[in-house]
């Protein structure tokens, strides 16, 4: 698995819980000045999840405020580009960095210099919620040295364009660390980087001066995503995600040939995918297979029946059974546990 730390307050003696924070965000970002409404009532939970030299932190914690002064730059600096993407449950941030302010609402991203002093806030007493991202800065590459300059402070979307595939890729990988192993770090880092770099060259319109094997990658990542929110429609083949992507088909294929896997292959296994959890899931009981096929875009039963069998090992229907007899079986074992409970519990 990824190296990875989980740390939260709860555990702690509620005097030590704001002092506790302090020093983890000191050692998670860089030093600064840290305040809190609640910091007599403070609560925080963080994970560390680590990219090789990156790494990123979704976190929930009270109301408070960060100020990096220039004598603590003098002192300290890591020389690190910070990212924090809003998420639901958050409060709106406000951010004074570089000569910008803005206000910052949930799947809104904006970037910090630790070079550079900043003050960042949450609203009164709302929480912040959100993943947070820490790159050195050498790493990124950017066409113009400069670039990032105009970026600093600024409120970026996360709904759109670049912004939404960092979003995508930082939730992902925020809830689904779990499924990687250490030894796919590298590569995770790697699309980090190209994200971030597709982001800043995108806003700034400096993009055709990235490397190429950077728009390379950037243009089989947004590929993927289209894929993602598309895969339904029973009429994406190659040749339409081609066409919507201004490519030829035989281009796409080359695209995709370091990727493993053909673009076909991809919607088919994003549809199977579904298929099989919606067959998994109890409310959807009442739909038939076919029909659930077919809202997974598979438009031929027998097409469908196949790949399922080929990916699972099973049939569809076959699946479906074996599931919802083990969330039966479940069920059962957890009311008898209950009853259990309840008749060992001795009366008033």
């Amino acid at each position: 698995m990824l190296t990875e730390s989980v740390f939260h307050t709860d555990a702690l003696a509620q005097s030590d819980r704001f002092d506790f924070w302090r020093e983890r965000f000191t050692d998670t970002l860089a030093p600064s000045e840290i305040t809190s409404p609640c910091a007599d009532e403070f609560w925080a939970r963080q994970r560390l999840v680590h990219l090789e030299d990156a790494w990123l932190w979704p976190v929930s914690l009270c109301a408070s405020r960060y100020r990096r002064t220039p004598r603590m730059i003098r002192q300290s600096d890591p020389e690190l580009l910070h990212i924090t993407l809003v998420l639901p449950g958050s409060g709106t941030v406000h951010v004074d960095h570089n000569g910008h302010s803005s206000v910052n609402a949930p799947y809104d991203i904006y970037f910090l210099d630790t070079s550079r002093p900043y003050d960042v806030s949450s609203d009164g007493d709302s929480p912040l919620v959100g993943v947070g991202v820490e790159i050195p800065r050498s790493r990124l590459h950017l066409p113009d040295a400069g670039a990032l300059s105009a970026m600093l402070g600024r409120r970026l979307s996360g709904r759109r364009g670049f912004g939404a595939l960092l979003t995508q890729f930082l939730v992902h990988l925020s809830e689904e660390s779990g499924a990687y192993q250490l030894s796919d770090a590298p590569r995770l880092n790697s699309v980090l980087l190209d994200l971030v770099a597709g982001l800043v060259s995108r806003e700034l319109d400096t993009e055709p001066a990235l490397p190429p094997e950077t728009r390379t990658r950037n243009l089989v990542l947004t590929i993927r995503s289209f894929i993602l929110r598309n895969f339904r429609d029973p009429q994406l083949t190659p040749q339409t995600v081609a066409a919507a992507h201004h490519l030829s088909t035989r281009h796409l294929h080359r695209l995709f040939q370091s990727e493993g896997v053909t673009v076909a292959a991809l919607i088919r296994h994003r549809r199977i995918e579904q298929t099989r959890r919606e067959l998994a899931d109890p409310a959807l009981l009442d739909l038939p297979v076919q029909a659930i096929a077919a809202r997974c875009g598979f438009t031929a039963s027998a097409h469908f029946s196949r790949a399922f069998r080929s990916a699972y090992g099973v049939s569809p229907s076959e699946y479906r059974k074996a599931e919802h007899r083990q969330l039966t079986k479940l069920s059962t074992v957890g009311g008898s546990a209950r009853r259990r409970r309840t008749s060992a519990t001795p009366s008033g």
